[in-house]
């Protein structure tokens, strides 16, 4: 069994450009069916210091690897999405 604590200290990578993504801050669940819907990661900061920061969630099923040291996901480039949003998850992709 693995802890959240013993998560949120491994970092998390993304297989498809190999960038650090962060560290998890949060874990996005569903209670009522008892499920790990994604991980909720720090974003880009939108301005100066004390601004707040938007988060970014991987979705479970692009989880590719959890292992000891790091969790490997397969998220797109952040290019190609609206800089780290917090929706990425889409009403149509099954978990």
């Amino acid at each position: 069994m693995i802890k959240i604590s013993d998560l949120q200290a491994r970092d998390v990578i993304n297989v498809l450009d190999g960038k650090k993504l962060g560290n998890i801050i949060d874990i996005d669940l569903d209670l009522d069916n008892g499920r790990v819907l994604g991980l909720v990661l720090p974003g880009r900061s939108k301005g100066f210091i004390f601004s707040k920061r938007e988060e970014m969630t991987v979705p479970w099923n692009k989880i590719i690897r959890i292992g000891r040291d790091v969790i490997l996901v397969e998220v797109p480039v952040a290019s190609e999405i609206d800089a780290y949003r917090r929706d990425y998850i889409s009403d149509d992709e099954q978990y």
